[in-house]
């Protein structure tokens, strides 16, 4: 068969899990993209944190549309064979209570594999086939994605486990491989088969926001090799502020919401690294030192404008850290087999 006819490669009961919030802009440019895909997703799980009239009314037609551009697919394990999924939540559960639920409801579906991402991207066409190539061989794989102004974005595939920050040196080139070994994960395009979700769990709900994917892929990484490979598969559809390092990396703009689970999560990070013999609390200590650091940086740097704010919500949020750690009732989320 000429290469021409060959059948395109796709990923088996392919769950693409995509979590909004407020965003119905981004939402639909995100929907226009999943259409001009040239392979099909078995389902489209769109947990709706907002639970709205509006992205409602926004999925349902989505639904239809994609119906009538793929028709009806394999009975899940509900009975229903429509592609596109409502899931909305009673309240907002962040990305990571997002994700968490997402990944349950594709998961009780009868999911296989399990694409998730935000509501401020759009993915490639040639996406699901990019990533196909990769699924016989690895269990978690994050492709690569362009930046809002379509230059390559930068990701810290490398954690460094004793100091619980990514490696912001890291090599961007894959080597001779094609791909590099990782122990992190993104909700922003990372993949991942069944069997990953039945030894680590669901992604962990409490985090709120940040860190509850890096953990999940530091858990992955307990069980098997993660990978990040140069394949393009999505695009980011929203603009954020940054500042550009020597045109090197960037630190982008974020809020002090995110600024204070970033440090308050370091303390549910702490307990992961226990649990699994990995916590080394001097450096770990460290490492939240350089956390803090990091995030006044980019108060002056980026977000000048809510210096004062910022740095009481790095402080409660540190604060807050310190008895997450020591929390006696707090357990990991469990396995499912």
């Amino acid at each position: 068969m000429s290469e021409k006819h060959a059948a395109k490669k796709t990923i088996d009961k392919l769950a693409i899990v995509v979590v909004t919030y407020k965003r119905q802009q981004l939402l639909a440019k995100l929907f226009d993209s999943i259409e001009q895909l040239t392979v099909a997703p078995w389902r489209i799980v769109i947990v709706d944190n907002e639970a709205s009239d509006e992205t409602s009314d926004m999925v349902d037609e989505f639904a239809t549309r994609v119906t009538k551009q793929w028709g009806q697919t394999v009975a899940d394990a509900s009975g229903n064979e429509r592609r596109v999924v409502y899931a909305p939540q009673t309240d907002n559960l962040g990305g990571a209570g997002g994700f968490s639920a997402g990944v349950k409801k594709a998961y009780e579906l009868g999911a296989e594999w399990f694409w998730v991402m935000d509501d401020d991207v759009a993915v490639e066409p040639d996406g699901i086939e990019k990533l196909a190539k990769w699924t016989p061989r690895h269990d978690v794989i994050q492709g690569s994605r362009y930046d809002f102004d379509g230059g390559p974005f930068y990701w810290q595939y490398d954690f460094i486990v004793p100091l619980g920050i990514p490696n912001p040196i890291a090599p961007a080139a894959f080597g001779r491989a094609g791909y590099r070994v990782m122990d992190t994960l993104c909700f922003e395009g990372g993949l991942f088969r069944r069997r990953i979700v039945e030894k680590i769990g669901f992604p962990d709900p409490r985090f709120f926001i940040y860190w509850d994917d890096t953990i999940y892929g530091y858990l992955a990484s307990k069980v098997t090799n993660p990978i990040v490979v140069p394949d393009v598969v999505l695009r980011r559809t929203r603009e954020i502020g940054n500042w550009d390092i020597a045109g090197l990396r960037q630190l982008n703009s974020t809020s002090d919401m995110n600024r204070y689970h970033i440090m308050r999560n370091r303390g549910f990070m702490a307990r992961y690294f226990m649990v699994h013999g990995d916590f080394r609390p001097f450096l770990f200590g460290l490492g939240t030192i350089a956390t803090a650091a990091k995030e006044v940086i980019r108060l002056v740097m980026v977000d000048r404008e809510h210096v004062a704010t910022g740095l009481v919500q790095i402080a409660k949020g540190w604060w807050d850290s310190r008895a997450l750690m020591h929390d006696p009732t707090w357990k990991p989320m469990p396995p499912l087999k």
